[in-house]
């Protein structure tokens, strides 16, 4: 179940950083207290009583109407993703037996690769690919993705867990040349999938492992901040081309609990050009990506 210091910092957080001319509430020039919104002003903006309020912002979310949890949304200003959140924060409160069964928070599973999807990726041979599980470990990729992670990420490497690179591994501030919007993002990203599997022990153990050994990743932890991983420009440093500027879109595989990212760049551009080196790269005999594509692929899967 969600903890109620996760709901009390997620609303709070929220409440703060909204000021009252931003909720279109008149300043009366009286000196504040606090630095967004006051507990009953968010209430009123809601429409509920302040004692309802603040009973929700300390973390009883347990019963809340979804009309009451939009309501709140609209009042907190929040964004898509972070209304994703509230929401599944309120789920998270109930007991397993008061949830429809398709909306409970189950752990994901661990992640298996099927033979079609293996195939489709196999099949990418321009565009380089990748498919993560919800724990944020890279389980198969194609030859042009090795190509573009040449020297971090190989088929001997998979499982790879990308939290784990971005604030545990010194290369990946060298890799990422805007390493602080991407350690931002990745932050954010996990916090929302903890919100739709607060249950979820290795995910929990993985989180964790990173705030004990990063500082960085503790204090962005902290923010609650979320984020929905839909598309995003990304400069990468390959040891191949140099610095490469692509676009990065997630492509949900929601029967398996996973998720296809793959790497574009804009037609007859400069990074185009180095993509279609590195497709030539890892199509050459010999190279590091070599034609293993899809490790860790469970044959015996369904398609």
């Amino acid at each position: 179940m969600a903890s109620e210091g996760d709901i009390r910092d997620f609303l709070t957080s929220r409440r703060a950083r909204i000021t009252p001319a931003q909720a279109g509430i008149p300043a009366w020039g009286r000196a504040r207290r606090v630095k967004g919104l006051k507990r009953e002003e968010v209430a009123m903006l809601a429409g509920v009583s302040t004692e309802y309020y603040a009973k929700v912002e300390r973390g009883n979310l347990a019963g809340v109407s979804d009309s009451v949890l939009n309501a709140l949304a609209s009042a907190l200003q929040l964004d898509d993703a972070e209304r994703i959140h509230l929401f599944d924060l309120a789920r998270a409160t109930a007991p397993d037996h008061d949830r429809p069964a398709t909306r409970r928070a189950r752990s994901p599973r661990r992640g298996e690769v099927r033979p079609s999807i293996g195939r489709l990726l196999e099949s990418m041979t321009a565009t380089p690919a990748y498919v993560r599980d919800a724990r944020f470990d890279i389980i198969a990729a194609n030859a042009p993705c090795f190509a573009l992670y040449d020297g971090i990420l190989s088929p001997s490497t998979l499982p790879f867990n990308l939290a784990r690179f971005v604030f545990l591994d010194p290369r990946a501030q060298e890799f990422f040349a805007d390493w602080r919007t991407i350690a931002d993002e990745i932050t954010a990203a996990v916090r929302i999938v903890t919100g739709q599997h607060p249950r979820d022990a290795a995910l929990n153990e993985l989180i964790g492992e990173l705030a004990t050994n990063s500082t960085d990743f503790a204090a962005r932890w902290a923010r609650h901040d979320v984020r929905l991983h839909r598309t995003a420009r990304k400069t990468l440093h390959s040891h191949l081309v140099g610095e490469i500027e692509l676009t990065g879109d997630a492509l949900e595989l929601p029967g398996d609990d996973l998720t296809l990212i793959a790497y574009s760049a804009e037609a007859g551009s400069h990074a185009q050009q180095q993509l279609d080196f590195l497709t030539s790269w890892s199509s050459t005999p010999g190279s590091s990506s070599g034609n293993d594509t899809t490790p860790n692929r469970s044959e015996s899967a369904q398609p």
